[in-house]
């Protein structure tokens, strides 16, 4: 593995976020804040860090999945180091702790904050906070990949390390085609979505902020109060269909758009998660209204939004849902761990790995019945190999380990039950609002330093998938 060949493209990375600061500092120069200078200097030393591997470094000709894996796992870590420069800069609540947090969690578009005072923010704040998530909802890697020069086998490595092979399955194309197909839907949806909410009376700039929160599946909200502060239905129901949007895959949304097929309208995995959606709306929404709390029409429209915001892994909020019934919170949390699909910006363990749980399960009991017979597990008629199979079993035994021993890092800081439990799936989930003492309403400012740490590098951990980083671990480990 060789130090060059990572730090050289981990070079393009930074240089790709300085673009994105000096636009947030564009913004602040414009309207005449003191944010400026945080901004711009973080862009400078962003840019510095960048050039300097590229000048220095000579021509790489070659990339080996071994550096592809460094390059993509090492590249998200400083990335969200690089994008907490502008929080310590600017002071206020973004102590170094919180400024790390904040930058993870918008990175990895978990949408959890340590800010008790979001309106007070700057302009230029807030748009590096919403950038944060829209860079990292598609992912930094892959949109490096629309840029990066030919090197032999670097868009292959990368594109591995950031893309499950269940997403892939879906793709029946080159890499750059495929970051290409990503990029166009990802752009497109943002596009549509600030229009639409420009329309119905946000104003444009946050109208831009909450569709790349929305796009992103990440939740930073400019508001105290997330998209309760609005209290308009139109707008409600114009993020629930973008979230869903957003949760689905986005190489099927592609072929479906141009018309080709096997598309959305096709695929059962898609039909049966939309199922799941639905019958969990209706499901909370029933006991809502069942123990007096709205009137029908309120409790299935806070329902509706509450249930696709976090299946979405989103985030956003129009209602404290810590004062819930305990049934309508154990469906919240059961979508918290399950997320969207894979290919989407959504996080979570993915619908189509429960999808193929229960598929391997059922070639299992056939297995029992029929000791001689020779049994396949499917998605969409596609043929699931022993690999995949193998693969989202150990993945679903380490998500939940991690989860668990993060639960009780919590409980040890002296953090009570429901607060650690909750703050646990989702920073692994990349969701944001929990319940208890960070519910969908209030913040992380309160958890100790260490608590803090501990759930940023959860996060991390959620958004690369955790296999990623063990994997990188046994490479330095055979080296």
């Amino acid at each position: 593995m060789r130090k060059e060949a990572i730090i050289k493209y981990i070079g393009y990375v930074l240089l790709f976020n300085a673009l994105f600061l000096y636009l947030s500092a564009f913004i602040s120069f414009f309207l005449k804040e003191t944010s400026f200078v945080p901004l711009f200097y973080s862009g400078l030393v962003c840019t510095i860090l960048g050039l300097f591997p590229l000048i220095f470094t000579e021509k790489i000709d070659e990339i080996r999945f071994s550096e592809g894996l460094a390059i993509s796992v090492v590249g998200w870590f400083i990335t969200c180091v690089v994008g907490m420069l502008p929080y310590v800069m600017w002071g206020g609540e973004f102590t170094f702790v919180n400024a790390f947090f904040e930058s993870v969690s918008g990175y990895t578009t978990t949408g959890a904050t340590i800010l008790n005072e979001i309106e007070t923010l700057p302009k230029g704040i807030l748009f590096w906070r919403a950038s944060t998530h829209w860079i990292g909802g598609m992912g930094v890697i892959l949109f490096v990949l629309l840029i990066l020069p030919q090197a032999r086998g670097l868009r292959s490595s990368l594109y591995k390390t950031e893309v499950s092979n269940l997403s892939r399955m879906n793709f029946k194309t080159k890499a750059r085609q495929i970051a290409r197909i990503i990029g166009i839907v990802y752009i497109s949806l943002t596009l549509l979505e600030t229009i639409t909410l420009w329309q119905l009376g946000m104003t444009f700039f946050d109208a831009v902020c909450h569709s790349m929160s929305t796009i992103a599946t990440g939740g930073f909200s400019t508001k105290n109060t997330s998209m309760a502060f609005y209290n308009n239905i139109w707008m409600e129901l114009t993020v629930v269909i973008f979230m869903l949007l957003s949760g689905l895959h986005f190489g099927m949304l592609y072929v479906t758009i141009i018309g080709k097929k096997p598309n959305l309208f096709h695929s059962k995995s898609v039909r049966t998660y939309i199922l799941f959606i639905v019958i969990g709306i209706i499901g909370v929404a029933f006991n809502l209204y069942q123990q007096n709390l709205y009137s029908f029409g309120d409790s299935l429209r806070h329902s509706l939004f509450q249930v696709t915001s976090l299946v979405s892994t989103t985030g956003f909020a129009t209602v404290d849902t810590t004062i819930w019934p305990a049934f309508a919170v154990v469906i919240l949390v059961y979508f918290t761990f399950q997320g969207s699909m894979v290919g989407s910006t959504g996080g979570g363990f993915k619908f189509d790995r429960i999808y193929l749980f229960f598929q391997i399960l059922k070639k299992q009991l056939r297995m029992i019945q029929h000791p001689k017979g020779i049994f396949a597990s499917k998605i969409d008629d596609e043929v699931i190999g022993e690999g995949i199979e193998l693969q989202t079993l150990t993945f679903l035994v380490i998500y939940i380990l991690t989860f668990f021993i993060a639960t009780l890092i919590l409980t040890f800081m002296n953090i009570d039950g429901l607060t650690a439990f909750s703050a646990s799936i989702a920073s692994l989930a990349n969701v944001g609002p929990g319940f208890g003492d960070v519910g969908s309403l209030d913040n992380y400012a309160a958890l100790p330093a260490a608590a803090k740490y501990v759930l940023s590098f959860e996060m991390l951990f959620g958004r690369l998938e955790i296999m990623n980083i063990l994997a990188l671990f046994l490479f330095f480990g055979k080296k």
